[in-house]
């Protein structure tokens, strides 16, 4: 428990923030004694485990509190009324809360035994924090990867369209059967749940092999946007997440016909969007935004800047003239 407190995510969490230089002088100070006193493994599986319960549990709990004591309005707010409802609320939190720790324990024994077996960690794990742009460049390659793996897993493994595929029948009898609510999230079969919820995270990690709090940025980033996804209420807002829990809610309702990636950006590439593709998404927001209507308008504050600005010199060109034909005048 010492340890999961010392986390820096959590210390952040917990921490009055007076400004942003003490908070990163803080941070890096926590940070700097939880690599100098702990194993690189134990930091890793930990973190794992705090952010999962702080980003998908915890919210996860009172959406489901939310759905279970005031059905009347949760219904009303959700993409597919009462059938994202759980029907047995406890069973379900069971069942996910069990799959959540077996992902995180599947992860925390691979860097167990990868430090075991040749004395290195799976990701740097150093008193160095990673450099902005590293962490912007490396978070955004392994969301791209992640997003290419989950599409042609999802479809192609866990929906094969004749459904012969072991994992096909697994996803679609566990995973299927908890149709679009935040704790389902990891309400599925231990086998489907790994190809779906770890392999498309770890495999670029572990590719890339970034900075350890790179690795845990990015496991926050792909947990918010499933935990927010898979809540199945038609108030989300924004562009991304309004977007995800749309087609999230449309790939439960077609029976895994459609929908396969989180983004929609390779399910309108393939045409397998159902309910709005991600392009349907941009265009709504910037009608929402009025976002012609505002570009036409600095278009036109640009266009009599400019105007203003090329007046003035011509008037400051004719005053230069006119006071040089002047000067010749008298001189004469």
């Amino acid at each position: 428990m010492d340890l999961l407190l010392s986390l820096p995510l959590v210390s952040t969490l917990l921490t009055p923030s007076w400004s942003t230089s003490i908070n990163i002088l803080f941070f890096y100070a926590t940070w700097s004694t939880l690599v100098l006193t702990n194993d690189a493994s134990t930091i890793h599986g930990t973190a794992l485990l705090a952010l999962r319960i702080v980003i998908w549990l915890a919210p996860s709990l009172l959406f489901l509190a939310f759905d279970s004591l005031v059905p009347s309005l949760s219904t009303s707010i959700k993409f597919v009324g009462a059938a994202s409802i759980p029907r047995k609320p406890l069973r379900l939190l069971s069942l996910a809360v069990s799959n959540m720790l077996l992902v995180t324990g599947v992860e925390s024994a691979l860097a167990y035994g990868t430090k075991y077996a040749t004395g290195h960690t799976l990701f740097r794990t150093t008193t160095t924090l990673p450099l902005p742009w590293q962490l912007f460049k490396h978070i955004i390659i392994m969301l791209t990867a992640r997003e290419t793996l989950t599409y042609y897993i999802h479809r192609f493994l866990l929906h094969d369209s004749h459904r012969s595929h072991t994992l096909t029948r697994l996803h679609t009898r566990w995973g299927h059967a908890n149709q679009c609510s935040s704790i389902g999230l990891y309400a599925d079969h231990p086998l489907p749940l790994l190809m779906l919820r770890l392999v498309p995270i770890l495999l670029p990690a572990l590719a890339l092999r970034p900075h350890l709090l790179t690795y845990m940025l990015f496991t926050a980033v792909c947990t918010v946007e499933s935990t927010v996804g898979n809540s199945g209420y038609s108030v989300v807002p924004g562009i991304l997440l309004g977007g995800i829990a749309r087609r999230t809610a449309a790939h439960y309702a077609s029976g895994g016909k459609a929908n396969y990636g989180t983004w929609g950006v390779l399910d309108w590439v393939h045409g397998t969007s159902r309910g709005g593709d991600i392009m349907a998404d941009v265009r709504d927001e910037a009608d929402k935004h009025n976002v012609k209507d505002r570009s036409a308008r600095k278009v036109d504050e640009g266009v009599g800047v400019l105007q203003g600005g090329v007046d003035a010199l011509k008037n400051g060109a004719d005053v230069r003239k006119s006071g040089r034909k002047r000067g010749k005048g008298t001189s004469q």
